[in-house]
């Protein structure tokens, strides 16, 4: 397994692990979030569970590789996403940096899964 891959799953699990929590357990950040972008507190939850889902996707694909790679095209399309609700907010541009960011750093575990 290719250092490169590990250490981005680690870290994306842990980036997610920590948001993904959040969203469920609805810290106040979060539901001011999720108000502002238009999503009910109940939806930001299933959001939540879904990066908890990916983070965990990414740890346990470290002993299988495509489910890593498969974790990683999932939160692609979750970032995608939470890009487009920050530009349908309205947010300013650096609003669209973090999980623009994340999604790049998503795609590149997601190709050095397919590529090891």
């Amino acid at each position: 397994m290719h250092y490169t891959f590990v250490g981005l799953s680690v870290a994306l699990a842990a980036v997610f692990l920590t948001t993904g929590s959040a969203k469920i357990l609805r810290a106040r950040w979060m539901t001011v979030a999720a108000d502002r972008l238009g999503y009910t507190v109940t939806t930001f939850q299933a959001i939540g569970s879904l990066e908890v889902a990916a983070a965990a996707g990414l740890l346990v694909g470290l002993a299988w590789a495509p489910l890593s790679t498969a974790a990683a095209v999932g939160l692609v399309a979750l970032l995608v996403g939470a890009v487009l609700a920050h530009r349908r907010a309205g947010d300013a541009t650096r609003a669209l940096v973090p999980p623009a960011w994340l999604a790049l750093v998503s795609a590149a575990t997601a190709v050095v899964g397919i590529v090891q």
